[in-house]
């Protein structure tokens, strides 16, 4: 019989990987999911409509890191062996306009199903979603899991505790616990607002003719951009290994937000200086500059290194968004010439 899996934040990017991922394993794989009055499952359409996935082995439950009894009643029902603890409010801007609620539901809510599974004396294996935002203004480059963290953005000061209170779980109770720190990671299912979704989707517009203008904010920002379809099986090795522990999951190479349009832009042979404004809107109030990871102790232990490099990545969120908006048209355009 295969293990049983727990994912929070399954419709996201990394969750609806990850649930591809495992399914792919023989897990019976179960997400948790916030009610609301529109679909929010969208990235898990592949998972019920190819054959190749065993779509009866997903089950979804709708909770809420907020809500502890709800976790708790979810858990007893579940018994996981295995938890991935996806769920956040995870937009950086955002969190300077809604630090309690990113607060609420990407710290406490960590600390509220640590202490569940404490509780309840579960023997489950738990993943922490920690993130490279931690390090903020960095105290050394390339950043390791030993560099001190120096959170810049409400959002970073919430991963900061849940990333401690993960260690302090595992170190004071025994639990197998471990955090994977995990630098920017894309792919054509990264949300729409998010700055790398942000440009390959509106170049596809521009490039239609459909979009004028792409409104960004900083543009010298660099970031160690990976491939979120490989970092997810660097979240599944954690939990494989006999100890568990932390792990910089990374490229080691860092690029400039610049740098991403320049490739998108020159890969569909435009050039983005005629198109981009920049916009104070977008601009944080406090910034991160610069983040490289280096990924040797995830390699070294776990067998995981990246094969997706920078521009194979940007190449296919672009490539991605020109089909969507193409296949889109094309069906706007045969509905109206069949009406």
């Amino acid at each position: 019989m295969g293990k049983r899996a727990l994912i929070t934040g399954i419709t996201g990017q990394d969750g609806s990987y990850l649930a591809e991922f495992l399914l792919e394993k023989g897990y019976e794989v179960h997400g948790i999911i916030r009610r609301a009055s529109t679909f929010n499952t969208s990235r898990l359409d592949g998972i019920y409509t190819d054959p190749h996935f065993p779509s009866t082995q997903l089950h979804l439950h709708y909770g809420d890191l907020s809500d502890a009894s709800g976790l708790a009643s979810l858990l007893r029902e579940v018994q996981p062996d295995e938890i991935y603890n996806l769920a956040a409010q995870s937009h950086v801007r955002v969190s300077f306009d809604s630090p309690e609620y990113t607060t609420d539901v990407t710290a406490t809510g960590t600390a509220r199903l640590l202490e569940c599974i404490r509780r309840m004396g579960l023997q489950t294996r738990f993943y922490q979603a920690s993130s490279s935002e931690m390090f903020g203004k960095v105290r050394e480059i390339p950043q390791t899991e030993l560099t001190p963290f120096y959170p810049r953005s409400p959002y970073a000061c919430a991963k900061v505790y849940a990333h401690w209170i993960t260690i302090n779980y595992r170190e004071s109770y025994g639990m197998f616990n471990c955090s994977g720190i995990l630098f920017n990671h894309e792919s054509p299912r990264r949300g729409e607002t998010f700055v790398t979704r942000k440009i390959t989707r509106a170049l596809a517009y521009i490039k239609h003719g459909l979009q004028d203008k792409l409104y960004l904010g900083n543009l010298d920002a660099k970031r160690d951009w990976g491939y979120a379809k490989e970092y997810v099986e660097a979240m599944w090795l954690m939990l494989q290994q006999e100890n568990a522990d932390d792990y910089v999951i990374a490229t080691g190479e860092t690029h400039s937000v610049g740098e991403f349009l320049e490739e998108a832009f020159g890969y569909a042979g435009l050039d983005w200086r005629k198109y981009v404004v920049d916009d104070p809107r977008y601009h944080r109030p406090a910034e991160v500059d610069l983040l490289i990871g280096n990924p040797a102790k995830a390699k070294n232990v776990l067998g995981w290194e990246p094969k997706v490099k920078f521009k194979e990545l940007v190449r296919i969120m672009v490539d991605a968004d020109m089909t969507q908006l193409t296949d889109q048209l094309s069906g706007k355009i045969k509905t109206q010439h069949e009406s």
